[in-house]
């Protein structure tokens, strides 16, 4: 990908908050109207059809200790007892899924995060993939991911998960400047994760996957080219390149980073623009706004062959398939529904003890959201739409349905970021860098609603 800095004028008009756009509608428009009843009868329906295979994420919120810059849901503790009773709670709500959904459904992705799953013993994980094989059935050859820090795993622990069927590892790594790490609470030397990538490979594992984060504090251009070259050394087959979203306001864990050590916009985009061009050369594929893949790895397979999905865990290979998320806080997706569950242990444990889905919110998506949301998903994963296509799938004339939103459009296709002609809309290498914004033309709530600060900044 040929990679430009934007210009000044653009860098200052896009500097503004939006969506990552992981789902649409985007996780703040879900509504407590949408209950364990509406999901009840969703799963149900899901049953009585001929279903394809499903995914699912598991979410496990304890960590041994905070990284200041995380948003995630998470229980910080070293009372690794707690985790015995949550692992029973997750029983309770995987029965009570599959009871509706119905038993040993097919799964060809899991996916388990966090927090941090390796917080749970060898013993624990056993349990817990023992447990899920009860109510739902994995299929040979699907994805079986775990995230891992590589603070608190070995070589034996990463064969024991090996034996438990996960085929992919991912390594929260975020920077390896000494500095960086300090800053964020996160202190982990190259040397112990270039050990533990070795050990990965030659225990096979089919994929790995590094986690990195341009924009925290102390960064600088020149420092975060050092971490891509070392991630370059490692040669993972995926990296994911994420900015980061300063929202102090929301996530308490932030205010203990100064704002004043934060990297500018401008210097954000650099790192950005840096890490396209460096791993290009390695011979990564830019997948897509926070993906890279080795072009043999099936994420760079499926963007090439048009086949390239998004949900709450980023890019995904998988058909757009029903995914059921278990655990506090996830979320899933089953047809035209979203459901969350509770954030709060105390609460998601009293729902599960009442013996109902601890689903607190969610949303029933109509014609326009479905409409929408292919649109906004064929601008993130494939980097254009297609009228024609649109148009056979929702019987619209679309020049008409979005004429305002094309209209809005004139002005990034003056400044270089789109093309839009006859046969669709197609993103240019310039505008990669604010895709989200492109999509944000097309979000009806957002363009609705300009309070868009509880969202991260686009640059």
């Amino acid at each position: 990908m040929n990679t430009a800095v934007l210009p000044a004028d653009l860098l200052r008009r896009f500097d503004v908050s939006g969506p990552r756009y992981t789902s649409y509608p985007t996780a703040d428009r879900f509504v407590e109207a949408y209950g364990p009843e509406d999901h009840e009868r969703v799963l149900r329906q899901r049953a009585d059809s001929a279903a394809r295979p499903l995914s699912l994420y598991v979410h496990v919120p304890f960590c041994e200790s905070v990284c200041y810059y995380c948003a995630c849901n998470k229980i910080i503790t070293k009372r690794y007892e707690r985790a015995r009773p949550y692992l029973e709670l997750l029983e309770r709500e995987a029965a009570l899924t599959a009871s509706l959904a119905g038993p040993r459904q097919a799964v060809s992705q899991l996916h388990l995060g966090g927090g941090t799953p390796t917080f749970l013993s060898d013993e624990e994980l056993s349990s817990l993939m023992a447990m899920l094989g009860r109510h739902f059935a994995p299929v040979p050859g699907g994805e079986y991911s775990v995230e891992v820090d590589p603070r608190t795993v070995t070589r034996e622990r990463l064969a024991h998960l090996a034996r438990l069927g996960f085929n992919r590892l991912s390594f929260g790594v975020q920077d390896f400047d000494a500095r960086v790490q300090a800053a964020v609470h996160r202190v982990q030397p190259y040397g112990q994760v270039a050990a533990l990538v070795a050990d990965a490979r030659e225990l096979g594992f089919e994929s790995l996957n590094v986690d990195l984060i341009y924009g925290l504090p102390l960064q600088t251009p020149a420092s975060f080219a050092r971490t891509i070259a070392q991630v370059r050394d490692l040669r993972p087959d995926r990296i994911a390149l994420y900015g980061y979203a300063h929202l102090p306001e929301r996530f308490k864990p932030q205010r203990r980073i100064v704002p004043a050590e934060l990297p500018a916009g401008g210097d954000k985009l650099a790192m950005l623009a840096g890490a396209i061009d460096a791993l290009g050369d390695a011979g990564y594929v830019y997948v897509g706004m926070d993906h890279f893949a080795l072009p043999d790895d099936a994420l760079a397979v499926a963007k090439r062959q048009g086949r390239l999905h998004r949900n709450f865990q980023g890019y995904s290979t998988q058909p757009d398939c029903d995914l059921i998320g278990l655990g506090v806080s996830a979320i899933s997706r089953i047809g035209a529904a979203y459901a969350q569950n509770a954030k709060t242990m105390d609460e998601y444990e009293d729902r599960l003890r009442l013996g109902q889905l601890p689903v607190v919110r969610g949303l029933s998506m109509d014609r326009d959201d479905l409409v929408r949301r292919a649109v906004i998903m064929s601008l993130m994963c494939q980097g254009q739409v297609l009228f024609e296509a649109v148009e056979e799938a929702w019987l619209l004339d679309f020049r008409s349905y979005f004429a305002s939103e094309l209209a809005r459009l004139e002005q990034m296709a003056g400044d270089g970021l789109v093309r839009v002609d006859d046969s669709g809309i197609q993103v240019t290498a310039a505008g990669w860098y604010v895709v989200r914004a492109i999509g944000m033309v097309f979000d009806r709530y957002l363009q609705a609603d300009r309070q868009r600060t509880r969202f991260s900044r686009i640059l």
